[in-house]
């Protein structure tokens, strides 16, 4: 089975600083044990002019948080749900453990 946590994903923090924050999953870093989530985690980088289309200066971008302070956001009542493994026609499909309902249609 692959990752619990995909790409596309709504997920929400659930410790660290950002706690209670939800946002889409931008990239799983499945080797580092890590994800980047939309709006949470904001570090500010200083970089330098990148000829010719980059501006220079403070950018604020979401930097990897790790993929045990978040959990997905169960589709069917909006709410954080576990992941188990569930099978349809054969195929492998990740099922809330909250509602019982398939996430992968």
């Amino acid at each position: 089975m692959g990752a619990r946590i995909r790409k596309d994903d709504q997920v929400v923090v659930i410790s660290g600083k950002d706690k209670g924050k939800t946002g889409k999953v931008l990239e799983v870093l499945p080797k580092k044990n890590r994800v980047i989530v939309e709006g949470v985690n904001i570090v500010k980088r200083h970089t330098r002019p990148r000829p010719p289309d980059e501006p220079g200066g403070v950018i604020e971008k979401p930097a990897p948080m790790d993929l045990s302070n978040v959990a997905l956001i169960d589709p069917e009542d909006r709410r954080p749900t576990r992941i188990r493994q569930g099978e349809i026609k054969g195929n492998k499909v990740r099922v809330s453990a909250r509602t019982g309902h398939t996430i992968d249609e």
